[in-house]
């Protein structure tokens, strides 16, 4: 499994038999590198969506009309996305499991809303906020948390999920901050490898992952901190 974060929350997952895009926000990305475009979209097999936030649906719309990939997330999502005209859509809500080629997304909780102001003006409600977990069938279970706070029953999802790769976001004001997600990552998970996300791009969130760093110092778990656009392996 090769996972490339793309700025944000956005990543990019490739595996021996899905290549799949999370929460593909790129255009008004501050952080995103246009010159990653291409890759991102080539071969794409689903794109998967935490919750309805412009900077989590993204470019999702496009990216399913161009290369034809399956879109999951909420029903409200889903439906809201298939009035735009995208066809390819797997709908799920809070504790589902979906199954796909080669791998399964569950979507769990995760305390965050999930309008968006959309181009008519009006707030939609597009469902509630999910965190993510992929299993697949012989690769590391991948957690997604989309956009949270910490709370209590991460403990369950450790205990019915097991992950091993945690996607963790970090910057504060519209997610929990780096200390509190180093408390969660530590008292809820055993993860194997943890990636900060949900920084650096807006300039009223955190910039830098150093208080996650500080607050992970000591476990056991490695944290992988790589520059937009960079790999990390498993």
């Amino acid at each position: 499994m090769k996972i490339k974060w793309l700025g944000h929350s956005a990543f990019h997952l490739e595996t021996a038999s899905a290549k799949i895009l999370i929460d593909p926000f790129f255009t008004g990305n501050p952080s995103f590198d246009e010159s990653s475009r291409k890759d991102a979209a080539a071969g794409l097999t689903h794109i998967l969506l935490t919750h309805g936030h412009g900077d989590h649906v993204g470019d999702t719309i496009a990216l399913a009309k161009e290369t034809g990939a399956t879109v999951v997330a909420n029903a409200d999502l889903a439906a809201w996305l298939g009035s735009k005209g995208v066809k390819a859509l797997e709908m799920g809500n809070t504790g589902g499991t979906i199954h796909l080629d080669g791998f399964s997304t569950t979507f769990v909780n995760a305390l965050h809303s999930s309008a968006q102001l959309t181009e008519d003006g009006v707030s939609h409600s597009l469902g509630n906020a999910n965190g993510l977990v992929l299993h697949f069938e012989d690769e590391p279970t991948v957690y997604h948390m989309g956009d949270t706070d910490i709370f209590s029953d991460m403990a369950l999802i450790h205990e019915l999920h097991l992950p091993e790769i945690g996607l963790v976001p970090i910057g504060d004001r519209f997610t929990m901050g780096g200390a509190v997600a180093a408390l969660a990552c530590q008292r809820f998970f055993k993860f194997e490898t943890v990636l900060p996300c949900h920084y650096g791009s807006f300039g009223i969130i955190d910039q830098t992952p150093e208080l996650f760093i500080a607050g992970m110092d000591g476990a056991t778990t490695k944290v992988a901190t790589p520059r937009v656009g960079g790999i990390v392996s498993f």
